[in-house]
């Protein structure tokens, strides 16, 4: 394997093209147990009808982790957004059909997503108080078992050559309620500092899948809290605001 062509850098991995591979390894602090959990989910939604990177391996490289990945040639739709800004709210709509798309499937070995988020709500900083009234809203959400992807955002949907979407990254992958998936979406739209997309996203993904936007609404203090476990600094307060702004019921 070659690792002269790096892709993207990110906290604790790097990720390299070797030819027609994507090789994402990690540092050698990080754990194996998440490496493994990350390869497993990527092999699980490939039995799906979605179009992904196929997993070729997984390897140890100088004692750190690697997971091997099928190469895509294409634009990230947040490349393309930035590069044609006046075609935003097509993108959107594409971006909004496509997670409605991933929605639709099932990947029934999936980690369940209300396990997930009773984990990270515990494991947060915040007060007793607080934790115990997010479990207490998460335990009478509705549970479903749709594909979530955990991060979706435009920077994880990738175009090829034929204008084929390609989902990456489902390192944070479960299955449950797409209320989240899309509370977590439009978090993620206000952390890139794009609230007027943020706003547009979630008035079109309530209009195409027939979503109350107070489903949503409900969901954004618990996936606000599950982002506080790993979060940056600079995130901390911004998402302290989303968890205390919405009204308990």
């Amino acid at each position: 394997m070659k690792f002269n062509q790096v892709v993207a850098e990110r906290a604790n991995k790097t990720v390299y093209r070797d030819k027609d591979r994507i090789i994402k390894r990690f540092d050698q602090n990080y754990s194996k147990a998440d490496v493994l959990n990350e390869a497993l989910n990527q092999a699980r939604v490939e039995e799906t009808e979605l179009n992904i990177p196929k997993l070729l391996e997984v390897v140890k490289i100088d004692n750190c982790w690697a997971i091997v990945l099928e190469y895509i040639e294409g634009s990230t739709l947040e490349t393309l957004m930035k590069e044609c800004p006046e075609k935003t709210e097509e993108y959107l709509r594409f971006f909004v059909d496509l997670q409605l798309k991933m929605h639709a499937q099932r990947a029934p070995l999936l980690n369940k997503l209300h396990d997930k988020m009773n984990r990270k709500i515990s494991q947060s900083p915040l007060n007793a108080t607080t934790r115990y009234d997010l479990h207490t809203r998460l335990e009478a959400m509705p549970r479903q078992n749709t594909v979530c992807h955990g991060d979706y955002n435009p920077g994880n949907i990738l175009i090829d050559k034929n204008g084929e979407p390609y989902i990456i990254d489902w390192s944070h992958a479960t299955q449950g309620n797409p209320a989240a998936d899309a509370a977590r979406t439009f978090l993620l739209f206000w952390l890139a500092n794009e609230p007027e997309n943020a706003e547009k996203y979630l008035n079109l993904f309530c209009e195409k899948s027939d979503t109350a936007r107070q489903v949503i609404q409900k969901w954004i203090p618990i996936v606000a809290a599950s982002q506080l476990v790993k979060s940056k600094k600079e995130e901390k307060d911004f998402l302290l605001h989303w968890i205390e702004v919405v009204d308990y019921q």
